[in-house]
């Protein structure tokens, strides 16, 4: 499974099985994010085998059911926390997915369970990833057009085209899909728009967008303030 096959395959999965992470999965999982937390200057960590954190009355609410593993996205804060923790958490979702294993992004239906993970001085939790064996693939979701997402989307080259389409494939936060892409020459521009967890989705997208339109094609404009920045 190539990474495009892997965005249109993946849907967001709030019931899992029973069943621990295989521990030669469990180890790729580490290994792709250490490397996250390395490009990205991030504190993510992989918690395993903890059941306590989703079973809260949000969480019920919200129909999760078994998560004993979940991806704590953290680091330093800063204006751009936010966005790398999008662009890179959903690197690991991509991985996961074609790992065989199924996921969906929690901003706040889950509770904090002590020593389970580890925040440092100076570091801010964003939110988390359930992760593990779904019980179901997940469910297609509705999804605006491209027009409503890039004003001049009829006209932009086929490159461009291809990445406005795979960010609307990304998950965000009650599909709210409230960003919006443009190009001047072949710099991109992404901007979030005003909403809850606007800045991680637009990392998420950010990412869905590169793969769908290829790095080789264009840069991300260097006066785009929203842009994926590694140190702030």
């Amino acid at each position: 499974m190539d990474l495009f096959e892997a965005i249109k395959e993946r849907h967001s999965v709030r019931q899992y099985l029973d069943k621990p992470l295989e521990e030669e999965t469990k180890a790729k999982l580490e290994e792709i994010i250490a490397q996250c937390n390395k490009d990205g200057k991030l504190h993510i960590q992989l918690v395993t085998d903890e059941p306590k954190a989703f079973t809260s009355r949000l969480a019920k609410y919200g129909k999760f059911e078994n998560v004993k593993n979940y991806i704590v996205l953290a680091g330093n804060k800063g204006k751009s926390l936010d966005e790398r923790c999008g662009y890179y958490g959903e690197k690991i979702v991509l991985e996961a997915q074609r790992l065989g294993l199924n996921t969906c992004w929690v901003k706040l239906t889950y509770k904090k369970v002590p020593d389970a993970f580890k925040i440092e001085k100076g570091e801010k939790l964003v939110c988390v990833i359930a992760i593990g064996y779904g019980d179901g693939a997940g469910k297609e979701r509705k999804s605006k057009t491209p027009e409503q997402v890039s004003d001049d989307y009829i006209s932009m080259p086929k490159w461009f085209k291809e990445g406005v389409d795979a960010a609307l494939l990304a998950p965000t936060a009650s599909n709210q899909q409230k960003f919006k892409f443009w190009m001047v020459g072949k710099q991109v521009m992404a901007k979030a728009l005003t909403g809850p967890c606007s800045n991680i989705d637009l990392g998420i997208v950010k990412y869905h967008f590169e793969i769908g339109a290829g790095t080789d094609n264009f840069v991300w404009a260097k006066n785009d303030p929203n842009a994926v920045i590694i140190t702030d």
